[in-house]
């Protein structure tokens, strides 16, 4: 099989990242704003509790999509991937203009239009990850690490337009010589609320048009046999997929193309049980901690040491994703145990954090500058762990084909929903995590 040029294969491993940048983004991208607009919006604080929520109710979003493919089948992911693009597009475009009228309801006033916009990214957030992953059957492995390298753009790039419009900006009064300080001063935005979200807009209509021109260098003739998506791309021949990673076919199977049901296979369709159970299921635990379990605490465990290590390490604990796609790039941990001790050496680390947030405001060697290296290290290296893991399991379940990767998908999407469900009680409802009053001491004697 004849290698794809380099200037093409560099070229759509760009478009394969772009294209996962926007899976994510609009939810990111609210979250990362939480600080500006709760300052104008009548739910205050608790917002965030809403927005979980709402994220959580979009996991109806996978009922739609199955549902479509019920009725739909064989059609493919293009036209699901399509109406997930326009959701997100539309919904961030509207929120800009709208995101801070609010309306009566029950007697009170609520930000009616935010809530109802944040529910519908959330449910083509949620989407993606069950056509996204899918589509990317149709290309060799090394291009699904670029798109995970592409979700982690989804995170970081919202998290740098925050840090570029200044939000969280404060400065405390000097230290009075009796009695309570005054209260802290805020520094206004650089730029509104509106401003970001016409940013966010932007993102997201790059992202769709780079999945248009993803579908543009998708050729039509096949350039492997027929009814198998390569057979040598198989999970029980590591050392061949390696070879196979080299060329680079970026072609649909050509069943697909040309509108026809695909032969069933089974040997190059499915997964040894145990073992593709097994990926499926650090995919879930590593899922449900980094996008539900560890956001939830991460305000608690860093702010005790300042907003300069709550910044960092959202920061670099964001750049940490697209680093471990970088890795897995050069260096693919093909081993079930050998990714069974990354999970566990990850949840070593989330344990730790997790232990900072619940001594909230008074974790050990807070107002120490070994305190906050410490706890923006641990950020950057359990965020680093988890996202490696979560490469490289999917993309040993790439070798299963279109079914492993939905399975991929359904699995990303429960887990992380299980994880925001389960951490909403005690930070939402019990309030077993305390935060730290910005210019107040605490700790001291």
């Amino acid at each position: 099989m004849a290698a794809a040029p380099l200037g093409r294969l560099v070229l759509t491993h760009l478009l394969v990242a772009l294209f996962g940048m926007g899976s994510w983004a609009a939810i990111n991208g609210i979250w990362v704003e939480l600080p500006v607009v709760v300052k104008d919006l009548p739910e205050g604080w608790s917002l965030p509790s809403y927005l979980a929520v709402l994220v959580a109710l979009g996991n109806l979003g996978l009922l739609v999509v199955t549902l479509w493919r019920r009725l739909a089948p064989g059609k493919g992911e293009r036209g699901p991937i399509q109406v997930v693009q326009a959701l997100s597009m539309v919904g961030t475009a509207l929120l800009a203009p709208l995101w801070h009228h609010v309306a009566p309801v029950a007697g009170q006033l609520h930000s009616v239009a935010f809530l109802t916009l944040a529910l519908v990214l959330a449910l083509a957030c949620c989407a993606s990850n069950v056509t996204f992953l899918p589509f990317l059957s149709h290309l060799p492995p090394p291009f699904l690490r670029s798109f995970f390298l592409g979700q982690g753009l989804s995170a970081l790039l919202p998290c740098v337009l925050a840090l570029v419009q200044g939000v969280g900006r404060l400065e405390c009064p000097p230290a009075p010589i009796n009695g309570t300080p005054g209260p802290p001063h805020h520094f206004p935005e650089r730029f509104s609320a509106s401003t970001f979200f016409w940013a966010l807009t932007a993102l997201l209509v790059t992202s769709a048009a780079a999945f248009q021109g993803l579908l543009l260098l998708l050729p039509s003739p096949p350039s492997i046999p027929t009814g198998a998506p390569g057979p040598d791309l198989r999970m029980g021949a590591p050392g061949v997929e390696e070879e196979e990673e080299e060329a680079s076919p970026l072609q649909e199977p050509p069943s697909q193309a040309a509108g026809t049901t695909p032969s069933p296979d089974p040997e190059a369709h499915q997964l040894p049980s145990t073992r593709s159970a097994c990926l499926l299921g650090l995919l879930a635990v590593t899922n449900a901690l980094t996008n539900g379990v560890l956001p939830a605490v991460q305000s608690f465990s860093c702010l005790p040491y300042g907003r300069l290590a709550y910044h960092l390490a959202v920061v670099l604990g964001s750049t940490a994703s697209p680093l471990a796609c970088f890795l897995a790039m050069g260096v693919l941990c093909r081993s079930l145990a050998g990714l069974g001790g990354l999970c566990l050496l990850g949840m070593l680390f989330g344990a730790y954090l997790m232990a900072l947030a619940i001594l909230s405001p008074c974790p050990p060697l807070v107002g120490t500058s070994a305190g906050v290296v410490l706890v923006v290290l641990l950020w950057v290296l359990c965020l680093g762990v988890f996202s490696y893991v979560k490469v490289a399991a999917s993309s040993l379940l790439h070798a299963g084909g279109r079914p492993a990767l939905l399975a991929a998908g359904v699995a990303i999407q429960l887990g992380s929903m299980l994880g925001a469900v389960a951490m909403f009680p005690p930070t939402s409802i019990y309030h077993v995590f305390h935060s730290r009053k910005d210019c107040v001491d605490p700790c001291g004697p």
